[in-house]
């Protein structure tokens, strides 16, 4: 059955939905959350520039931001020649637990710090050249463990 015009005019006028903003909300969706089992807010923290607690004591907060969140295990740093064509090669190996876009994300930063190239191979990071210290470092920083291994 079809419908004159002006019958589908004031059916679309009839089942638009109100674009004005409406009223306010009809309820407040977090009236039913609880509070229980938190920790009561500590007002002097909230107010920006507020001292904190006494000279010689470090807060938690603060000692957490000079250590990395957490122990991401050991990793071992080597430096091979063999197989290279007599270049040296520094590999970082023994990731847990990480994927690769991890560990692509490390060696970019790693080849960025040392200014070499490098690669992710077979779950092994390789950088181009003798850069123990610099990737030691990078790694530590993002909270792995390295142990130097080899020689």
């Amino acid at each position: 059955m079809r419908r004159s015009g002006r019958e589908e005019l004031t059916m679309a006028a009839k089942d638009k939905v109100p674009t004005d903003g409406g009223g306010a909300l009809g309820q407040n969706p977090f009236a039913a959350l609880s509070s229980a089992g938190l920790a009561p807010a500590n007002p002097a923290r909230l107010v920006a520039g507020a001292a904190g607690p006494g000279p010689g004591s470090a807060s938690p907060a603060a000692t957490k931001s000079a250590e990395p969140a957490k122990n991401r295990g050991r990793v071992d740093i080597k430096r091979e020649t063999g197989g290279r064509g007599g270049k040296t090669v520094t590999v970082v190996s023994g990731f847990v637990g990480i994927g690769l876009p991890e560990k692509e994300q490390l060696a970019k930063k790693m080849r960025a710090a040392c200014g070499c190239g490098g690669t992710v191979k077979d779950g092994q990071i390789e950088i181009q050249g003798d850069q123990r210290e610099t990737v030691a470092r990078i790694l530590s920083e993002a909270g792995f463990r390295p142990v130097f291994a080899g020689g």
